[in-house]
């Protein structure tokens, strides 16, 4: 996709980001966000974190770049979890800020999403950014409750919790086919294979499993340390959910508890958690169990529904 330049502008192409685009898109995502969030040097800002290789491997039609001059001056990645998909992180450099570059990487990740037929989609970004909010909004997302990313210190091992990677292989697909069923009871085609296969695949971490019997009561997809989307001696939950119904408060801490366990196993010292604040009793819980608030974002739906972000939803999650 090629736009004309404006002004003496540098013209602006969006392709599919490639391989080879990595190191660029990754140095441009460091660069924006901690210039935008004033880190003393933002070349190293979140660099013990991997957000652009992680999420890359998604598929080619998952990831654009934007190019002037044959460098990369922006990208962003699309993520779809079956009905469900949200983008980001979407970055420019900030030598290219304000100049519609963000726009025309929107242009074709909505036209993904239409694609892909998303029965609700999504982002987070910072609620007191008027200028994020206000392009995001141009295209129709709308936001709602609050989104507290959580943390907590380790304090102890805790109860050694089933993971999914422990498992014969021949028991590990219908495990994954019991987390889909479960995620579709919280919202119609709800499926995040793609984020368990992916910690798998690529040694990103573990998939975190609370059992009822031969059924998956809870799960959670967790990244672990450095090179991950964690960081240095963090343990993530990128995804957590719990089977609806009643028990599920104690599901609920139950999957908690084999997240610090984990965390413990692997000698990490953190356990960090997403959580919207539309869903009032999970982030209740969270707080019960010792977790406080780092980071706080909004994140912006499209249609303008709660999707499964509302109360009695015990998931864990952040559109990062």
């Amino acid at each position: 996709m090629r736009h004309a330049p404006r002004g003496g502008r540098s013209r602006i192409d969006v392709r599919p980001l490639r391989d080879t685009d990595l190191p660029a898109a990754a140095l441009v995502l460091r660069r924006a966000f901690g210039t935008f969030l004033g880190a003393a040097d933002p070349d190293r800002f979140m660099a013990d974190r991997d957000y652009v290789g992680s999420r890359w491997p998604a598929g080619p039609d998952a990831s654009f770049a934007a190019v002037a001059d044959g460098e990369i001056v922006g990208s962003n990645f699309l993520t779809r979890w079956g009905s469900v998909g949200f983008f980001g992180p979407l970055t420019v450099t900030p030598e290219r800020w304000d100049q519609g570059v963000a726009t025309r990487l929107l242009e074709p990740t909505l036209a993904r999403f239409d694609e892909w037929g998303l029965a609700h989609a999504g982002l987070y970004t910072f609620p007191q950014s008027a200028k994020h909010v206000g392009l995001y909004q141009r295209f129709g997302f709308w936001p709602r409750a609050l989104t507290a990313v959580m943390s907590r210190p380790v304090r102890g091992p805790g109860t050694v919790p089933t993971l999914l990677s422990t498992l014969p292989e021949e028991e590990r697909e219908a495990v994954v086919a019991d987390c889909r069923t479960l995620t579709g009871a919280i919202y119609d085609g709800l499926d995040v294979e793609p984020a368990i296969r992916a910690v798998a695949t690529r040694a990103l971490g573990e998939t975190v499993l609370v059992r009822d019997g031969d059924r998956v009561a809870a799960f959670a997809v967790c990244h672990c340390g450095a090179g991950s989307e964690a960081g240095t001696g963090v343990c993530y939950v990128k995804f957590g959910a719990v089977r609806p119904g009643p028990g599920a408060a104690a599901r609920f801490g139950a999957l908690l508890d084999g997240c610090i366990a984990l965390a413990h196993a692997r000698g990490l010292t953190q356990v960090d958690a997403g959580v919207s604040l539309a869903r009032e009793q999970a982030f209740e819980a969270m707080r019960a169990a010792g977790f406080r608030i780092a980071i706080l974002g909004v994140c912006m739906h499209r249609p303008n529904e709660p999707g499964y972000h509302r109360p009695g939803v015990y998931v864990l999650d952040d559109w990062r």
